[in-house]
């Protein structure tokens, strides 16, 4: 029997305010067994790169990576951020060691490339690296991971969150039974967007296609739920979409085959 490693994947606006950050540090210091910590960052990014007069560019809500960004990032994501959580969870007993994608060539990328918008120096993960993660994480090393990977030529490229512990959960499922745990602002999948309490407690591939069919299942949930039925192909135990403050509860909506 394979042991469990649970990884939880939490947006920026979580750790970057104190008091949320705090809370999630507890929680996820409680959570038993293996784990791994994956965080986002983008508004210290945009806070910082504006204090040294850069401007943030979005399309469709995805950060534009030019060269003055990329230091932006490179030097909030990698450290501002996460040598806090790093630092935080070290607190509370858990033996934390923070990584970007070069650390230990954990996930490598490529470059996007340029189509309709030309998103800079951001990377689409092409693989990371399960032994090298796995032999930590048996030594009782917890991985932070922030959005940042490389292209193996010595280029750091901006990289989504979600997508980092989308492929961390991949390579790492023929090692451990894996749990993933997407956190984000709602209890989970809604059946009705403005009823907060109407959580989907589970959902099936086939109930997802009859979800998005009745236009119950819409928008930028589509995307997130493609990525975990993506992780459940490949091997993930299961996948958990919930609220940061409730990783511990039991709550939300579990993907399952």
């Amino acid at each position: 029997m394979r042991e469990k490693l649970t990884i939880i994947k939490v947006g920026g606006k979580i750790v970057e305010e104190e008091s949320t950050l705090f809370k999630l540090l507890d929680d996820f210091a409680a959570i038993s067994g293996y784990k791994v910590l994956v965080h986002g960052g983008g508004r210290s990014a945009t806070k910082i790169a504006a204090l040294l007069g850069i401007e943030s560019k979005m399309v469709n809500g995805r950060r534009v990576t030019d060269v003055e960004t990329l230091k932006v990032v490179t030097m909030v994501y990698g450290g501002l951020v996460n040598k806090n959580i790093v630092a935080g969870l070290q607190a509370r007993g858990v033996n934390a060691l923070g990584l970007t994608g070069a650390d230990m060539d954990v996930i490598r990328s490529v470059k996007r490339p340029v189509k309709e918008v030309d998103y800079g120096f951001v990377g689409d993960v092409k693989r990371a690296n399960g032994a090298a993660l796995g032999e930590l994480i048996h030594k009782g090393i917890v991985p932070v991971m922030a959005p940042l990977t490389h292209d193996g030529n010595g280029h750091m490229l901006n990289t989504n969150a979600d997508t980092i512990a989308g492929e961390t959960a991949k390579a790492l499922a023929g090692l451990f039974d894996v749990t993933l745990v997407y956190c984000f602002e709602k209890k989970g999948v809604l059946r009705d967007e403005n009823d907060d309490d109407s959580v989907i407690p589970q959902i099936t591939l086939e109930e997802f296609k009859q979800y998005i069919a009745d236009g119950v299942i819409q928008g930028g949930m589509i995307p997130k739920l493609e990525n975990s039925f993506g992780a459940i192909d490949a091997g993930v135990s299961e996948v958990v979409i919930t609220l940061a403050s409730a990783i511990n509860s039991g709550e939300g909506t579990r993907i399952k085959k």
